[in-house]
């Protein structure tokens, strides 16, 4: 009962906001984003005392097609759950202050894509799984194009197409896997597994592969990211939250619950070969941050240098590289939020995101210089952050599989460096200019959102226990599977 609530409650808060079409819809939304977070911290209790019978629903829905309405949580799911409800409501604070045309179909299609990531999270049956996928690209396409920037149309059309393909490849592959069910066949997630782990090596590799390019796209990794950059430059402030700080985890929650687990063989086969790819996109995607101008682009490719480190590790198949993906899931979505609201801040101010045009912002803005060196340092993983424990976890899985795509990988920390402290100097430093001499410091709604982000930084990581405990049983389950087959990598 509380999993369903958790999906269908912000799709109720969502109805009523596109019929009362109040000029509060803000005040409305955000309500009923702290409500969700409110109901996802009950789940978290619940989980924690082991009273999950609430966190499971499971009956039939369309006993033709072998479809049910199956949702669970355990410690993968709550931990995106949690981010997810927690991310929402600061998402929709940042918006505070802003005009926006239609502005009940803007904060209505936030909550419909929040009611999709949850249901996504939570789904063990594989056709909802994808339902809700496909469902949460309905409102952050419309998102984009109807209150995106220039160009946003053409730029909007083409991340349209990036995932549709990707989810088509997804389709497939659940619908042959659905196939190979027996008897009466099914789409539950257990059927799934027996049925993916029981193909054939090439069958397997087939299966590797679809989902890999589905769930790749929507990271994104190299070289399926080509849609990112632009999408997230030409995207309205809260929608590139809501694709960076928790959209993009999908694809990493599908790798892990509905790849992993399915095609075992395929992926100790072709695990290597996205290791390689997640590296190489590392190094490519930071080299491209470090040139870049545009205050937003740079942060656009630091998140695919930051998920490919995430990829990597996940499919070194140990504790340490899928902790150090859950704890870096975490980490990733509330500094990415916290630098996208700062750009965005810095753009209301002056009127651009040109580095070059920037400068001496923290002579005029103390308080967001402060806020923007703690954000970057959990960027760059500097220790006591929630940015350290997670890269640490991860370089030092990927070290473990090969020591020199370790070695490469680690290279993230030197780039990330000089792309962040380049990103500060030019914009932070200096004097003042005539755009940024009449900026002003934060008002009551940037603090209310950016502080809680620089808090939540420094205590994950001062103090990541608690995420690595919830998550931790659901990881060894995950990885019993792969005891047997461990000789053949």
């Amino acid at each position: 009962m509380l999993t369903t609530l958790l999906i269908f409650f912000p799709l109720a808060a969502a109805l009523l906001i596109f019929v009362l079409r109040s000029k509060q819809s803000h005040v409305i939304a955000l309500s009923a984003a702290f409500i969700e977070l409110i109901l996802s911290a009950i789940a978290v209790y619940q989980f924690k005392t082991g009273d999950v019978y609430d966190l499971r629903a499971n009956f039939l829905w369309i006993e033709r097609i072998g479809l049910s309405y199956y949702v669970d949580i355990d410690g993968i799911s709550l931990l995106l759950v949690l981010l997810t409800t927690a991310l929402v409501p600061l998402i929709i604070l940042s918006s505070f202050g802003k005009s926006f045309s239609k502005p009940s179909t803007f904060y209505g299609l936030i909550l419909v894509m929040q009611m999709a990531l949850v249901g996504v999270f939570v789904a063990q049956d594989g056709l909802l799984f994808y339902l809700f996928w496909e469902v949460a690209l309905i409102p952050i396409y419309f998102i984009c194009l109807i209150w995106g920037g220039e160009n946003r149309g053409k730029i909007t059309f083409k991340f349209f197409v990036y995932t549709l393909a990707g989810s088509l490849l997804m389709l497939i592959a659940l619908i042959y896997l659905y196939l190979q069910t027996p008897g009466t066949h099914s789409f539950d997630v257990d059927a799934l597994y027996a049925a993916g782990q029981s193909l054939t090596y090439p069958e397997q590799g087939f299966i590797f592969w679809f989902l890999f390019a589905a769930f790749a796209v929507k990271m994104p990794v190299f070289p399926f990211h080509t849609w990112q950059p632009d999408t997230y430059t030409v995207a309205p402030t809260q929608g590139t939250m809501l694709l960076s700080g928790i959209m993009l985890k999908m694809g990493i929650y599908g790798v892990i619950r509905w790849l992993i687990p399915v095609v075992p063989v395929g992926v100790i086969t072709w695990g290597y070969t996205a290791i390689l790819i997640s590296v190489i996109g590392i190094i490519y995607a930071s080299c491209i941050a470090i040139v870049q101008k545009d205050f937003k682009r740079l942060i656009a490719y630091s998140s695919i240098a930051h998920v490919g480190l995430i990829a990597a590790g996940l499919f070194t198949l140990t504790a340490t590289g899928l902790q150090g993906a859950m704890i870096q899931m975490i980490s990733h979505g509330i500094v990415v939020v916290g630098m996208f609201f700062i750009i965005d801040i810095v753009f209301d101010r002056t009127k651009t995101t040109a580095l070059a045009e920037l400068g001496g912002i923290r002579n005029v803005a103390p308080q967001l210089a402060t806020v923007f060196v703690i954000t970057l340092l959990g960027s760059v993983a500097l220790p006591l952050t929630s940015g350290f424990v997670g890269e640490f976890l991860l370089i030092n899985s990927v070290f473990q599989y090969r020591p020199w795509l370790g070695a490469v990988a680690g290279l993230t920390i030197i780039l990330g460096a000089v792309y962040m402290l380049k990103t500060f100097q030019k914009s932070m430093s200096g004097e003042t200019n005539p755009l940024t001499a009449s900026f002003t410091d934060l008002k009551w709604n940037e603090k209310a959102v950016l502080y809680p982000i620089v808090v939540l930084i420094i205590l994950i990581g001062v103090y990541p226990a608690p995420i690595l405990s919830i998550s931790e049983p659901a990881v060894a389950k995950l990885l019993e599977l792969y005891s047997p087959l461990t000789a053949i990598r």
